[in-house]
């Protein structure tokens, strides 16, 4: 693949599924060059292989796609080129879709009420005067802000304290009435103050100093359920807690188990049968905020409250949402594991069925009533594409990938594990060019570092093999998906385990892969990432060069800049200066002699563009070659989903950087 060839890359959403089974309707997204944005529109996918999938809508960028309980209305967002999402409907059977939300901010994430005359939804509510809710008051021209909090602001939203997230409720339009019209010239001139858009009125239900997030409808469908921290000392920890309010507004109720512990909850649902309640929570420890690598659990407590049950065995399962009910008294849960997105069936009696395992990466499922199954994935050749489940086999409904195989090579990743030093196996892959080699190797660290790499389709590997390089990436101690012992592995010890396996890794795909040079090798990395390999080069000075991008680079610094600074770092490296500085990459600088090309975008807030400058700045005074790469407009999340010019250029000047340092056959400097 080559980085020219990136709006080949069609992503597939979760799935929504007619209540009888008959077809899937997901969203397909795409970077469009032209656009200079992501594009992509809402494709059905029958489930009876004898017919084809088709897109049936044409907008802009058309996304999460519900289908209403009684299946007449397909709901879904669209979003304008500015990237404002509203909500639209439109009949199941097909026809224009009606536009049902005109929210200042746009609109998140919603939800079917029971009855399907009804949606819930997220939308954020800017204060008066900022946000341009005042015509000709720019972001500039705004009046300050006083900050007294530690929790005001997010990487990719900026400050959040005046635009906090609530929830609404809007009555879904008859879809087969007669248009409103917009009265024009004698009539406009008779109702001067009438204001006429089409649009339903939507009734705000909840106003707290809170985000609130994930609702979800009583069975019944007087009440909503939802996600936030409403609880007093709110701001001085990561805690979060389901919540119960009248579909109508009113004061929302905490609803606590009577077991309860210090927790986050990520995603919630209420089974069909309306008698429990679904949640996926983290364990906070005893301060609320000791957040590092721990897996994520699915609970169940009765609906009004209780005794809550672990499902799912923290030890050695790591699940996530979206929720999405299996039967009457079940849940559909991701599982990180291994490498994949494993998609497990739980019941509220505990009992475990694996659906989805092996070599992919699910990215969402959904039942229908007579029990068919879809469910979108990705693997090696694909990167996102549609299934059903068939007595526990894959059925392949959707090819959504083959422009990108038929135009570009993809390479299958080698699984491969190894012992550390101490023993301790490490998992991961290694991506190989075509040719006999020897070929230049770069050696890649994910992010996180609570995250993990997977053997599905990886861009980034794609296009380094393509231009002739080896791509090693493992799963060290600190990643995710190998229990919560190997994820804390690393806590107040960063720098020590994880850079162990990453080089024991190393050194033996080096010795078992025939083809690999390991004269000519490269390191690189974003994030925590980025963080692993400004370490390393300082401790380890074999390779050639590096990339050092986005890097968490300055524990000290860090605390006081990044959006999650007051308790990231304190968390991970520990809570006084002395700690952090023995885990900072910037507190041993001053040994690294590795040519290095240090990546950052401005509006990063996850870690603040200052990390990436200093640690140029020292690199550029002490002589080593080095040079700093800016994107203007860009935040923390560049490489994924930053515009789509922005990350063809990264791509370019990445290869650039290799073809200077480790140049290959098809990637050199020209003469």
């Amino acid at each position: 693949m080559k980085p020219e060839q990136l709006h080949l890359l069609n992503s597939v959403s979760a799935p929504a599924i007619h209540p009888d089974g008959s077809k899937a309707v997901v969203s397909v997204t795409r970077p469009d060059f032209a656009a200079d944005n992501y594009v992509g529109q809402l494709w059905s996918v029958p489930l009876d292989t004898s017919k084809h999938p088709r897109r049936i809508t044409r907008g802009f960028r058309d996304s999460f796609p519900a289908f209403s309980p009684d299946g007449l209305v397909l709901a879904f967002l669209r979003n304008d080129p500015e990237g404002k999402a509203q909500l639209f409907v439109v009949e199941a059977a097909g026809g224009e879709p009606q536009r049902i939300t005109d929210q200042h901010t746009g609109v998140g994430g919603f939800v079917w009420a029971p009855d399907s005359h009804r949606i819930a939804f997220e939308a954020r509510v800017p204060e008066q005067g900022r946000y341009g809710t005042v015509d000709g008051v720019t972001s500039g021209g705004e009046d300050p802000r006083l900050i007294t909090a530690n929790q005001y602001r997010m990487n990719g939203l900026g400050y959040t304290a005046d635009q906090r997230q609530q929830l609404f409720v809007v009555e879904v339009p008859e879809l087969g009435g007669e248009p409103v019209v917009v009265p024009r010239g004698r009539a406009s001139h008779e109702q001067p103050t009438r204001e006429v858009t089409g649009v339903p009125a939507a009734k705000q239900v909840t106003f707290g100093d809170s985000d609130h997030e994930s609702p979800c409808f009583s069975a019944d469908g007087t009440h909503l359920y939802f996600i936030a921290a409403l609880h007093e000392g709110h701001d001085h920890d990561l805690v979060t807690s389901v919540y119960r309010i009248g579909a109508d507004g009113g004061q929302p109720t905490v609803v606590e188990p009577s077991n309860k512990k210090l927790q986050t909850v990520t995603s919630v649902r209420v089974s069909t049968n309306g008698s429990w309640l679904f949640y996926v929570a983290q364990d906070l420890g005893d301060t609320g905020k000791d957040f590092v690598a721990r897996n994520a659990v699915l609970h169940v407590m009765p609906v009004s409250g209780g005794e809550a049950v672990a499902l799912t065995d923290v030890e050695h399962l790591d699940v996530a949402g979206p929720l999405e009910p299996s039967g009457p008294t079940s849940m559909l849960v991701l599982n990180t594991a291994l490498g994949t997105v494993e998609l497990l069936d739980v019941t509220a009696e505990g009992a475990i069925t694996p659906l989805v395992h092996g070599a992919r990466v699910v990215i969402g499922a959904a039942v229908a009533a007579n029990g068919e199954t879809a469910v979108s994935f990705s693997d090696a050749s694909t990167v996102g594409d549609v299934a059903s489940l068939e007595r526990g086999e894959i059925r392949l409904l959707t090819d959504f990938s083959a422009a990108l195989r038929n135009n570009s090579r993809v390479t299958e990743p080698v699984d491969f594990q190894t012992g550390s030093t101490d023993g301790h196996l490490v998992h991961g892959w290694v991506v190989l060019p075509d040719g006999p080699g020897p070929h230049p190797v770069l050696l890649t660290i994910h992010g996180g570092p609570f995250s993990q790499y997977t053997g599905a389709f990886f861009d980034e590997a794609q296009v380094y093999a393509a231009a002739g390089y080896a791509v090693v990436m493992c799963n060290p101690r600190g990643s995710s998906g190998y229990s919560q012992a190997h994820g804390r592995a690393i806590k107040e010890r960063m720098g020590t385990l994880d850079m162990q396996d990453v080089l024991a890794f190393l050194d033996a795909a080096l010795s078992s892969f025939d083809t690999l040079d390991e004269d000519r090798v490269g390191i690189m990395g974003g994030s925590y990432g980025g963080y692993l390999t400004a370490w390393t080069i300082a401790h380890d000075h074999r390779f050639k060069g590096a990339v050092v991008e986005r890097g968490f680079l300055d524990p000290v610094s860090f605390a006081g800049s990044a959006d999650i600074g007051w308790f990231f770092g304190a968390e991970y490296t520990g809570g006084t200066r002395e700690q952090r500085e023995a885990q900072s990459p910037m507190a041993v600088v001053s040994r690294v002699d590795t040519p290095t090309l240090v990546i950052h975008s401005e509006n990063d807030l996850r870690c603040p563009i200052e990390q990436g400058q200093r640690y140029y700045a020292h690199l550029k005074a002490q002589g080593v070659e080095t040079s700093l790469l800016i994107f203007p407009g860009e935040d923390h999340e560049l490489s994924r989903s930053g515009t789509p010019t922005h990350r063809r250029q990264r791509f370019e000047y990445i290869l650039r950087w290799w073809a200077q340092h480790l140049p290959t056959e098809g990637n050199r400097l020209e003469d």
